[in-house]
């Protein structure tokens, strides 16, 4: 198979603060004809993360930066639509890293064949994906949550907050979070269950509207954003407290060194606990994870959103939009 227009998104800046459009492009590349052992596989789903605003800046970290004037990588799902390899039949549904593209060949060493669970494919990239492991890793591996827990959750309508805000319940917690809307705090409590919102940016004193949310303090943080966020819930964190950090978003953007908390104190007055952790370090759980995860949907447990962006040349907007919080739940973009 020849493909004349395989389109991609190739980094051709490295952002300033947020990004903008003009530091993507949009290229298209021919595909050659596989090679024995290759297939071809056409990205039908991508995801967008913010742990890939990282990845736009040159420096050391737990994972390369994306390199310029090249395509980007990140979560997808993908179909076989050709194949020089047995262990991958023609029709075969894939994960991958290899989104933000159209197309890739690949010998299959990347890819992982979905499992037949009759949930949709996307949800893949969500609540039976990196998110997904990552709530429930942070909550039950990091945070060693108790059923008698107080749990609050900062960015709680995002893709992984959702997660955590419903899995703390079905654990028979207390569950309080903060969002970014007023929308966002009614799917919380209406659909998600959750005991008390807290909308940020409406807040004139987050400290006393997280303690009003939160009367009997904090056993358990999962940290999303860093920040003024941070520091307020030091403040009402419970003795013994764990807080599971997995991304300070409020950061991801900055230009300057941005001030840290004024109370770590806090950290050896009340012998908290503060790990931040990688998913990927963790993902010899999946298995098990994705036979829980499933168990809970079928049952009805647990649901989600999507924010979807339509074609591969939307896809900077959607990443865009990520950062701005302009999305409820999963961030995807349909290719």
């Amino acid at each position: 198979m020849y493909i004349e227009e395989n389109q991609q998104i190739h980094l051709k800046h490295r952002p300033v603060g947020l990004p903008v459009a003009e530091d993507f492009s949009l290229v298209s590349t021919p595909i050659a004809m596989l090679k024995d052992g290759e297939v071809l596989v056409k990205n039908r789903w991508m995801s967008v993360d913010p742990y890939m605003r990282g990845r736009m800046i040159e420096r050391d970290s737990y994972i390369p930066p994306f390199a310029l004037n090249n395509v980007l990588e990140g979560g997808a799902i993908g179909e076989v639509v050709e194949s020089n390899n047995p262990v991958f039949a023609v029709g075969s549904k894939v994960s991958s890293m290899n989104g933000w593209r159209q197309y890739f060949t690949t010998t299959g060493e990347d890819l992982q064949v979905l499992p037949e669970t009759g949930i949709a494919e996307q949800a893949f990239l969500g609540v039976l994906g990196m998110p997904g492991v990552t709530a429930f890793t942070g909550l039950t591996k990091i945070a060693e949550l108790k059923p008698s827990d107080r749990v609050f959750v900062s960015a709680a309508s995002g893709a992984v907050g959702a997660i955590v805000c419903q899995i703390a319940k079905l654990k028979g917690c207390y569950v309080a979070g903060s969002v970014g809307s007023e929308a966002k705090a009614r799917y919380l409590m209406e659909e998600l269950g959750a005991d008390a919102v807290v909308n940020y940016k409406t807040s004139d004193d987050l400290q006393q509207d997280i303690a009003t949310a939160c009367p009997e303090g904090i056993d358990v943080y999962f940290e999303n954003v860093g920040g003024a966020h941070l520091e307020t819930v030091l403040n009402l964190m419970n003795v013994n407290g764990r807080i599971a950090v997995c991304g300070m978003i409020d950061q991801y953007n900055a230009t300057t060194p941005q001030p840290g908390p004024a109370n770590l104190s806090q950290i050896v007055i009340k012998k908290l606990k503060m790990q931040g952790f990688i998913v990927f370090d963790h993902w010899n759980g999946y298995p098990a994870f994705v036979e829980q995860m499933v168990q809970w949907i079928q049952q009805g447990k647990v649901s989600w959103k999507e924010t979807v962006f339509n074609g591969i040349e939307q896809a900077p907007a959607a990443f865009i939009g990520l950062l701005e919080g302009k999305n409820t739940g999963k961030m995807l973009v349909r290719l």
